[in-house]
C-alpha cells in the first residue's frame, strides 16, 4: 500500500530563512544555519531519524529490551558545487540487553528495505553504519 504524498510548503521569510510546513508540522530552514537547520542539515537529520526510527521499530517488534538509542552522523561533502554528500558515517549507541546480531539485522533491514530517506538519496554515497550496545 502506497504512502500518501508528502507535501511541503515553504515561504521565504528573510535572508536565507524559510518557514516550512508539512501536514501541520512547521520548522524554519535557514541556509545560514542560524534560525534553524540548513537544507543539507535537515537532510542529515532526516537520514539519521529515518534509520533510527526503523531500528527502534524493528528491535521493539522483536521484543528486545531496548532502553535508549543515540545516533551520531558525520556527513562528508564535496569540495566543489553542489557540495553534495559524498560520504556519511552513522554511529548508533544502543542501551539494553540487545544482541549485536539483532542490531546488525535491523540496520541491514533499514538500509536495504525500509529507510525511504536513504533510498531517496544517490546510492553512490559511501555510507558506513557502526554501533555499540552498552
Amino acid at each position: 500500500m502506497a504512502k500518501p504524498e508528502t507535501v511541503v510548503d515553504l515561504a521565504w521569510v528573510d535572508d536565507l530563512r524559510f518557514a516550512a510546513s508539512s501536514s501541520g508540522v512547521t520548522m524554519t530552514l535557514d541556509g545560514d544555519s542560524k534560525a534553524g537547520p540548513s537544507p543539507v542539515q535537515a537532510l542529515a537529520f532526516a537520514l539519521a531519524g529515518c534509520m533510527s526510527a526503523d531500528i527502534v521499530h524493528i528491535l521493539l517488534r522483536a521484543r528486545h529490551p531496548l532502553h535508549a538509542l543515540r545516533a551520531h552522523l558525520v556527513g562528508h561533502r564535496a569540495k566543489a558545487d553542489p557540495h553534495r554528500f559524498v560520504g556519511i558515517e552513522l554511529h548508533l549507541t544502543l542501551e539494553g540487553a540487545v544482541p549485536s546480531g539483532a542490531v546488525a539485522r535491523a540496520i541491514g533491514l533499514s538500509r536495504e528495505k525500509y529507510c525511504s530517506v536513504w533510498h531517496s538519496m544517490r546510492q553512490d554515497i559511501d555510507f558506513q553504519v557502526t554501533f555499540d550496545v552498552v
